[in-house]
């Protein structure tokens, strides 16, 4: 991964009590340009959702807040990304310590192949924590946050890959809570589950929005529309051209009264 610095004179500021603030962020897999001139302010303790039609940059925009991106040969990042005031792409930044502080939720539930209780205890002893009381401690708690306590407390020592898609999904961001993070990132975290377990994963981000930042992306609009409090709208107008932000806002007004026609078109269906 390349990090490419730009000169951020002419660059439009972005307020400071935002919990994430991009600047003019362009992403590259090798030769193609994936992002251009990415600038958006996430708001701290809320939902913000990412919508677009496939192929638009939705997941990649996501991963550059960890920098996931970095896993991948040949990929180039320019512009600044900040979480806290803090330059993530800075030289002497920790990415397996921002990967701490700024979770992921995959679209495939992915548990460790171990068991239900080492899942959510595989963080903390990661960072140093040996004490059975405290990690039972934790165990507990990330689970009840994570909405699956009550379900597994007394199968704990089963594997994690038993338990049901809906129930792995659960246990993963109970595995992700189990860290304190400040931030959740959620790549289409409901596309592979039954509708109750849609429900439950829905109840568990209104409920934690208030302590964590949450940013998903997600094709189904319903779902935007009720679970994020801001929304962004991500295009890429023609193949082989970079996509850009369209439009960033509110919820309500980015579906009730958009100000960009492609906008509107999208979200009414008429293309994507």
């Amino acid at each position: 991964m390349t990090h490419i610095p730009i000169d951020h004179r002419d660059v439009p500021a972005v307020p400071h009590a935002d919990k994430i603030t991009v600047r003019e962020l362009d992403f590259f897999y090798g030769d193609f340009q994936a992002l251009a001139g990415i600038t958006v302010g996430i708001q701290e303790r809320g939902v913000t959702a990412f919508i677009g039609p496939s192929g638009c940059g939705k997941s990649t925009f996501l991963r550059c807040f960890n920098r996931m991106n970095d896993l991948i040969p040949g990929t180039k990042v320019g512009g600044t990304i900040l979480i806290d005031d803090e330059d993530i792409y800075a030289s002497g930044i920790d990415p397996v310590d921002l990967r701490r502080r700024v979770g992921m939720i995959f679209q495939q539930p992915n548990p460790f192949p171990m068991s239900i209780y080492d899942n959510v205890a595989f963080g903390p002893r990661l960072h140093g924590m040996t004490r059975k009381s405290d990690l039972d401690e934790i165990v507990q708690r990330s689970m009840e946050r994570a909405n699956l306590w009550k379900e597994v407390k007394d199968i704990l020592p089963r594997g994690g890959l038993t338990l049901s898609g809906g129930q792995q999904q659960r246990l993963c961001i109970a595995r992700v809570l189990a860290v304190e993070p400040d931030i959740m990132l959620m790549d289409e975290p409901c596309s592979a589950i039954d509708p109750t377990s849609v429900q439950k994963i829905e109840d568990l981000m209104a409920e934690l929005k208030d302590r964590i930042t949450i940013i998903i992306v997600t094709h189904n609009m319903q779902q935007a529309a009720r679970v994020s409090d801001e929304t962004a709208f991500f295009l890429q107008e023609r193949t082989g051209e970079p996509a850009e932000l369209v439009e960033f806002g509110r919820t309500a007004e980015i579906f009730t009264s958009p100000k960009d026609r492609r906008t509107e078109d999208y979200i009414t269906g008429r293309f994507g």
